[in-house]
């Protein structure tokens, strides 16, 4: 049975990929629906490419959102229908690595944003249609899970532009797709079709036609059903092994141990028990 829940996400994963409410004018617009943010790159007209403002911006919001108990679930997506992102807008390279304190300083605000999304504990999802490349593809690889239409494509240009991709960065693309194809993404610049972004492991699920956002909806009530609790502390411990997140084996093994003296758990040993469906808080 439908809930008014599940109606208030289905309002915003319309077949039109706009969502149902009127979108600010900000450059990174963040609308939230219950217990969904759905943080939008809102340059359509430039194809999402994320400008210095917008990499400034996101560490705080993801703080925000963090911060916020009744968001569970974070959706980053582009604005219209041909890019989740493009990109770093080429038109600011001038002043934002005019020299080597603006570099480092623009370099920083970057890598801060793609830190504080990898960091989240809350799981974030990258829903991508049209063109994910370079610092937007950075962007999307440090969501938890990519959806992507049929008609995405995936690129990191460095090697076209006479540049390097970042230690952390590269070390997100290793993890996902291995030595050999991480090398050929790197050394080409080559654009992927999403067919070949998830055969090689890039993106985690290829949405045919229009059916992307039906998809992360339905994703989504899945999550939303689940303990917040239980994601939580998977994502962390994933993160910590994986080395996105350095923590102690020990402090790792104690909040394992501590999951089962929850409230979350108890509701849902009982549940089971019971042969219905847990009502996590």
């Amino acid at each position: 049975m439908s809930t008014d829940r599940d109606h208030r996400i289905a309002l915003w994963f319309g077949a039109d990929g706009a969502g149902s409410a009127e979108l600010p004018d900000d450059e990174l617009a963040c609308v939230t629906d219950g217990p969904v943010a759905h943080v939008i790159l809102n340059r359509p007209a430039r194809r999402n490419a994320m400008t210095a403002r917008m990499w400034q911006s996101i560490a705080a919001l993801a703080a925000r959102l963090d911060a916020d108990d009744a968001v569970r679930l974070i959706v980053f997506r582009g604005a219209g229908e041909q890019a989740f992102s493009a990109g770093a807008d080429i038109t600011e390279f001038r002043e934002v690595y005019a020299d080597a304190e603006r570099t480092r300083r623009y370099n920083g605000d970057v890598r801060a944003a793609q830190g504080a999304v990898e960091r989240l504990s809350k799981p974030v999802l990258a829903m991508i249609r049209g063109a994910c490349v370079g610092g937007g593809c950075g962007l999307a690889l440090c969501c938890d899970l990519r959806f992507a239409s049929e008609d995405a494509r995936f690129g990191i240009p460095p090697a076209r532009l006479g540049t390097a991709y970042g230690p952390a960065e590269t070390r997100t693309l290793l993890s996902l797709v291995g030595a050999g194809r991480a090398k050929d993404m790197l050394f080409s610049g080559r654009l992927l079709p999403a067919a070949e972004a998830y055969a090689i492991g890039l993106i985690d699920r290829v949405c045919p036609g229009g059916e992307l956002e039906q998809q992360v909806a339905d994703y989504a009530r899945v999550l939303l059903a689940n303990s917040g609790q239980s994601i939580r502390t998977a994502k962390r411990m994933v993160n910590a092994l994986t080395g996105v997140d350095a923590r102690l084996e020990q402090a790792l093994h104690a909040e394992y141990e501590a999951s089962f003296a929850s409230a979350d758990f108890r509701e849902g040993y009982r549940a089971f028990v019971e042969k219905r469906r847990p009502r996590f808080g």
